[in-house]
């Protein structure tokens, strides 16, 4: 297993460069289009009888549950530079990090020329079947690509940033792009569901022992085989797209073997990725406090996709 050596960076900033395609008409930059993911109901039925709800107090402020319209919200900057990037909020399958991972990483996304997609997913937490964000993970890929001209996005610059639950779910629309989850509605179901590029941070990767502790386990258990079905690790190829991951030694949530045995996974497969294990930092972080070694991860992820071409 290999550990690299992290070295704190100056901020490192996304070059902006001209995307492949190009929109005839952009949207207004700083004001979201909203696309639902699905032109009828969500398959699988059940869901919440609730209206959406955001949390207004306490450690999950900005959160959001009971999300029963699944949807994308994009965010256009002045000067695309023709990658997107969608944004997975963690919250374990019960809620969804909004405004405490979500909206900072896409605000500094937007801030240096790349289109920030936020998606709101179903929560197994709220009565959705288990597969219910993974078929939601799809459909945004696929919605993106279909809409990537009038947005001014490469489609074959599209990225995924997923946090703790995100991570699990940006880690299965990388590994089992190639399956079918829910069947097709429209033409979008006719494009890839791979990403080209994905970063995992605090990652939930594995729902087998000994990682099997964690709040997104238990809510996905109501598919028999979600262990199988939902553990990251074991779906990797060679045709896994590059993979950035970023935890820190000490989470108390997702144990740091998460990111150790996907790293390891990527590399047997001759993926290309790079894992930055940071000695403090805990769980939940999102760009990071100001000034902590956490706080590092955007600038190393910048660099990084830099490096492989995406941004």
């Amino acid at each position: 297993m290999h550990f690299l050596r992290i070295a704190l960076l100056a901020a490192t900033f996304f070059i902006a460069c001209p995307g492949k395609a190009t929109a005839t008409s952009r949207p207004d930059a700083g004001k979201p289009i909203t696309i639902d993911l699905w032109p009828a109901a969500p398959p699988g039925g059940n869901g919440p009888q609730r209206p959406e709800r955001v949390y207004e107090k306490g450690s999950h402020a900005g959160a959001v549950s009971n999300v029963s319209r699944p949807r994308i919200e994009i965010y256009t900057p002045p000067h695309p530079n023709g990658s997107a990037v969608i944004v997975i909020g963690g919250g374990g399958y019960a809620r969804i990090g909004i405004g405490q991972e979500v909206m900072p990483t896409a605000t500094w996304l937007a801030s240096q020329g790349v289109t920030a997609v936020v998606l709101y997913y179903r929560l197994p937490a709220d009565h959705w079947p288990a597969v219910a964000p993974f078929q939601d993970a799809q459909r945004a890929i696929r919605t993106l690509r279909a809409h990537a001209h009038e947005l001014g996005v490469d489609p074959a610059r599209i990225g995924l940033v997923g946090f703790s639950a995100g991570g699990n779910l940006a880690g299965i629309a990388e590994t089992r792009f190639a399956d079918v989850l829910y069947p097709a509605v429209d033409a979008a179901d006719q494009l890839s569901s791979r990403p080209d590029f994905v970063a995992l941070i605090y990652p939930v990767i594995s729902l087998q022992q000994p990682y099997d502790t964690t709040r997104s386990g238990r809510e996905l258990s109501t598919q028999a085989d979600s262990v199988q079905a939902y553990s990251v690790q074991l779906h990797v190829t060679h045709a896994t797209p590059p993979t950035f991951l970023a935890q820190s030694r000490d989470d108390p949530i997702a144990n740091i073997g998460n990111s150790l045995i996907m790293y390891d996974a990527l590399k047997k497969n001759r993926v290309e990725t790079e894992l930055h294990v940071f000695d403090k930092g805990g769980h939940g972080w999102g760009m990071g406090p100001p000034g902590s070694q956490v706080a590092a991860w955007p600038s190393l992820f910048a660099a990084w996709a830099k490096r492989i071409g995406f941004l």
